[in-house]
This record gives C-alpha cells, sequence and structure tokens, in this order.
C-alpha cells in the first residue's frame, strides 16, 4: 500500500498555479494517495481528496514532515516506516526562511529533509516518491535554479531545485505556459 502524500495549503486562496502543480503531484502518485488540506475549494475533486481542516486538526499519525531545516535526510529505509508525509505549500521566500517549522511546528510528526535545496512542491512530493520507492536521493539529478523566457526581454527566475528527466528540468504540465501568459508579477 502507498502512503498519503497531504499537502497543507497555505497560500490565501487557490491560484491557478496551486491547481497545476496540484494536478502534477496527482499524476505522479495518484489521486487516492493525494490530500490536500486546509482548503474549502472543490477544484481539485477530480484529482485530488481535500480537506477543509488543517492538517493540525487532523492529528495525524505515523507521519514524516518534509523540512528542508531537518537535521536527517529521507532515505528508503526510514521511508518505509511512514503512512504519510506532510508538506508545507510554502513557496516563495529565497532564501527560505523556515516557514515549515512556523507553519507545521505543532503537527505531530518525525521530520525528515530532502537535501539542502528548496524545491518546488510538486519537485518534493516526486522525490519522496521515488525514495518511497526504493531510489536515494544522491542518485536523482537535478537542476537548481530554471529561467524561462516570456518575452524577447523578459525572463522569470525559479529559483528551487527541480528533478531532471533526460537531462531536462520536470515542471508541472501548463505551468511554462501560463507563467508566460500571466499579467504583471
Amino acid at each position: 500500500m502507498n502512503p498519503l502524500f497531504i499537502i497543507e495549503h497555505l497560500e490565501p486562496k487557490m491560484w491557478p498555479w496551486c491547481i497545476i502543480e496540484y494536478k502534477h503531484m496527482s499524476k505522479i502518485v495518484g489521486k487516492q494517495n493525494l490530500l490536500i488540506t486546509n482548503t474549502k475549494s472543490k477544484l481539485m475533486t477530480g484529482f485530488a481528496k481535500t480537506e477543509a481542516k488543517s492538517i493540525g486538526q487532523l492529528n495525524p499519525k505515523n507521519a514524516c514532515i518534509l523540512d528542508p531545516a531537518a537535521t536527517k535526510t529521507l532515505t528508503p529505509t526510514d521511508a518505509k516506516q511512514f503512512d504519510c508525509f506532510i508538506f508545507g505549500g510554502i513557496l516563495g521566500d529565497d532564501p527560505p526562511q523556515e516557514r515549515t517549522k512556523e507553519e507545521l511546528g505543532s503537527v505531530p510528526g518525525e521530520r525528515r529533509n530532502l537535501g539542502n535545496k528548496q524545491m518546488s512542491t510538486d519537485t518534493a512530493i516526486h522525490v519522496v516518491w521515488k525514495i518511497v520507492h526504493g531510489m536515494m536521493l544522491k542518485e536523482m539529478q537535478f537542476q537548481d535554479t530554471i529561467t524561462l523566457k516570456i518575452g524577447n526581454q523578459e525572463e522569470i527566475i525559479l529559483p528551487y531545485r527541480y528533478l531532471l528527466k533526460n537531462n531536462k528540468p520536470i515542471l508541472a504540465p501548463g505551468l511554462e505556459m501560463y507563467l508566460k501568459k500571466m499579467k504583471g508579477f
């Protein structure tokens, strides 16, 4: 049986980019293994389970909280002991401000990291999925920071770590197009 992957939605609303990343997460782990908490939005019903309560109110058992500031790195052997993995959807600060501790500090569970670089939440889910299925973090290839051209003289820099497949960073399908069409940042 696969573990449950729980995203604590921490954005003030359900942004279109959140939906794009949540759909990507669902493709990686499957709808039955993805729970998005702290949201009343019905936009995810086709690809994820949702819960209006915060993860802290649900009191999960046998949980691993993914925290970049944790001292221990998740391994395949270690991952087998957990029934669920909790991720805080809290990107944005560069450098990171240890918001996982602030936002999920009271949630019971053991804390693990995925290395010393901040990842997009869908990348973190993908990495944990691979670790759960036996791959060591050091066996994975990554690219730090992606620059997307959005016009003749404009670009967006995504200062996070992304998994590579065939030497290309794995982005949520539709994310690049969405960012190129956005009006203002």
